[in-house]
């Protein structure tokens, strides 16, 4: 059966009201996109130049049979970096281990130990799903009200604003990355993940498992003091 192709208005008027919806809908979708930026003036920052911070925030990226894949190992280059360079004294690592046999924390925490950040100054978060519920167990699991967020610059955005609103002074260090098709990708798809960021601001869900609060943060804390 041929499909019958969609018919424009024929009137003036109609094809006003057409045009009238299509710029409501686009003006709608980039709302979100817009807020993201506005939340986050003044907060990105360089590697070279983010103010010293007790903690930094590293966002789980996927992991390549069971290594970070490359996006993420970036993301701890930079966080080592940072720690090399005596700006932050303990990395929180969060990301997905919804299975047994996909563990991004861990997987995160050797390759920081490989680039030289002691084991003792890393935390795990294993429950880390999504931004949102990163953000609110690294406040309400974990105890950090301020920290450096570390992720691409095509997601920082999202990360700082959400963190912000989960309670955490944030400042957001974007990596910088190769314009490939996950580049792209990752810049559509914050299109719409904004989107999503702006309900969570709204309704402030629970993470999908909040559990008991943890010392690991303070513990680190107290031992690099």
């Amino acid at each position: 059966m041929r499909l019958r192709r969609p018919r424009l208005p024929r009137t003036r008027a109609g094809r006003r009201r057409l045009v009238q919806a299509v710029m409501a809908v686009s003006v709608l979708a980039l709302l979100p996109a817009t807020w993201t930026r506005l939340a986050t003036d003044g907060r990105l920052r360089t590697a070279a130049d983010v103010p010293r911070t007790d903690v930094a925030v590293v966002f789980g990226a996927g992991l390549w049979d069971g290594e970070p894949s490359p996006y993420l190992a970036h993301r701890l280059d930079t966080a080592a970096r940072l720690y090399r360079a005596g700006r932050i004294e303990v990395v929180l690592v969060t990301g997905d281990n919804s299975r047994k046999d996909y563990d991004e924390p861990d997987a995160m925490r050797a390759y920081l130990v490989r680039h030289g950040v002691p084991d003792a100054r890393i935390v795990s978060d294993y429950a880390g799903f999504d931004t949102w519920d990163s953000c609110v167990r690294a406040k309400r699991i974990f105890g950090v009200d301020e920290a450096v967020l570390i992720s691409q610059d095509f997601h920082i955005r999202r990360a700082v604003a959400l963190c912000q609103e989960a309670g955490v002074v944030s400042y957001g260090v974007g990596v910088a990355a190769r314009h490939d098709v996950t580049w792209y990708y990752g810049g559509v798809r914050e299109l719409f993940a904004a989107g999503k960021a702006a309900l969570d601001a709204v309704a402030e869900p629970d993470p999908r498992f909040l559990g008991r609060r943890e010392t690991g943060v303070a513990d680190a804390l107290a031992r690099a003091r």
